[in-house]
């Protein structure tokens, strides 16, 4: 199984506070809520993730994350020129996911309850 992890979006509703960086990259108890996403997916055994970035700052994403191998994980970048939607951000995934199944999550969730619970 794979992961996708949503990170575009221009936080327009979060504003001054994304004027500097991508919604998902704010943290939350001290780690970019985003986090919390890819931690929930590699507990539950997802270790190759994409990343979905838009144009609002995706080089704070790929600095910020890397390879994914300081948290356990493969993170393959993929890049959606305008925001257009939920399900063509996951239509760009085709490749990276090819047959597997796979599961998405919003970088700007935090659930409650992990991936575990369900």
């Amino acid at each position: 199984m794979k992961g996708i992890i949503l990170h575009g979006g221009h936080g327009t509703r979060l504003r001054p506070l994304t004027h500097t960086g991508p919604k998902q990259l704010l943290p939350i108890a001290n780690k970019p809520m985003s986090q919390y996403a890819l931690e929930d997916l590699k507990n539950v055994g997802i270790n190759d993730i994409a990343i979905v970035v838009g144009d609002i700052y995706p080089e704070k994403v790929k600095e910020y994350y890397g390879n994914g191998k300081e948290f356990g994980v493969n993170i393959t970048y993929i890049y959606q020129e305008k925001p257009k939607g939920i399900s063509h951000a996951i239509s760009l995934c085709k490749e990276f996911v090819g047959d597997d199944k796979f599961i998405v999550y919003l970088g700007d969730n935090v659930l409650r309850k992990s991936l575990t619970d369900y």
